[in-house]
């Protein structure tokens, strides 16, 4: 498609623009690798030199009058926005779309009689579906699908291959389960006895509310009384693990390799990096972000950035980080101060 036809379905986020040569636009690509028949988008200042090395004839652009200049002088066409990522998020929806099945009821699958299945429902081969499960109009379950009995999918939810929903879990509108993930397992609950472990039934429920996206192998445990709920457009990365009775916010997002302990509680909003891991019973609150591999132990007021394990305040983590790259050092000299 030509640019201008980029522009104008793009509009509602631009603040400005300029055609050039108006190239043909065949695919979306990283400014390094981009070729005058894709577009491509610099996110900010720091990346200007990019305008005069890359081989795109399409930009999108920050409100920058000296980077859009540049571009133009060197006749690449482009468009101008305060969210040039999110700009180009939804550019990448205009040259691909996710596959989906057409709507069918595979006759391999296996399908209680009490299952409610709403309007527009696509059920692929072999998934097994027990009784007394709800599924909301255009929920998509791909095939191996697992999901036990009395368990409520929302609208237009979609389950990937594999995946696992256990009893009493509950999945909102437009949720997103990707393959391998398991929703709904006992928690780790047993009890220490004189005999060895006395195994506490996992009695609880699981709720993820509209719009949370689960990735690949993560997992979800049911607790032993009350729920573990995942609030409303959470998004949970690959391989992490969410201990019985969390009690996660709205728009969250956990990266790969996140492990939450029982009963944590984090607040709206708040961001953990790659292998953090958090401490039984802790409470993080609205907004906090903490870099990856941090290792919280205790509870963590609002709107806070730790690094570290055990996790510290950022800037009181990066003076104790430069304080560590010199201990050899120091050490030398308290020996020297030693033997006066």
């Amino acid at each position: 498609m030509k640019f201008s036809e980029i522009v104008d379905q793009l509009r509602p986020l631009l603040s400005d623009h300029y055609l050039g040569p108006n190239p043909e636009i065949t695919a979306i690509a990283a400014i390094d690798t981009a070729t005058p028949t894709t577009i491509s988008y610099i996110e900010g200042a720091k990346f200007a030199p990019m305008v005069h090395k890359t081989r795109a004839k399409a930009l999108i652009l920050p409100q920058d009058t000296a980077l859009q200049a540049e571009a133009t002088a060197k006749d690449i066409a482009w468009m101008a926005t305060r969210e040039p990522r999110l700009l180009f998020a939804q550019a990448i929806s205009l040259f691909y779309r996710p596959f989906r099945p057409v709507t069918e009821i595979h006759p391999t699958a296996i399908i209680d009689a009490s299952v409610q299945i709403g309007q527009d429902v696509h059920i692929g081969a072999y998934a097994v579906i027990e009784r007394g499960v709800i599924l909301g109009d255009g929920a998509c379950i791909f095939p191996h699908v697992v999901i036990y009995p009395q368990v409520n999918i929302g609208s237009n939810t979609i389950l990937h291959a594999n995946c696992t929903i256990h009893e009493r879990t509950q999945i909102g509108e437009n949720c997103v389960i990707h393959s391998g993930a398991v929703i709904g397992a006992e928690g780790f609950g047993f009890v220490p006895t004189a005999e060895g472990w006395y195994k506490m039934e996992q009695s609880g429920y699981v709720v993820l509310e509209n719009g949370v996206e689960v990735g690949c192998n993560s997992t979800i445990d049911r607790p032993a009384l009350g729920e573990t709920r995942i609030g409303k457009n959470t998004k949970i990365d690959n391989l992490v693990h969410v201990g019985h009775g969390c009690q996660i916010g709205q728009n969250c997002a956990l990266a790969g390799q996140v492990g939450l302990a029982g009963a944590v509680k984090l607040g709206n909003r708040v961001i953990l990096g790659g292998q953090v891991g958090i401490a039984n019973q802790a409470v993080i609150g609205d907004g906090v972000m903490a870099g990856a591999q941090s290792g919280i132990t205790s509870d963590i007021e609002p709107n806070q950035v730790v690094l570290g394990s055990p996790a510290l305040p950022h800037r009181l983590f990066l003076k104790a980080s430069t304080i560590y790259k010199r201990l050899p050092e120091m050490y030398q000299t308290l020996k020297k101060l030693q033997k006066l």
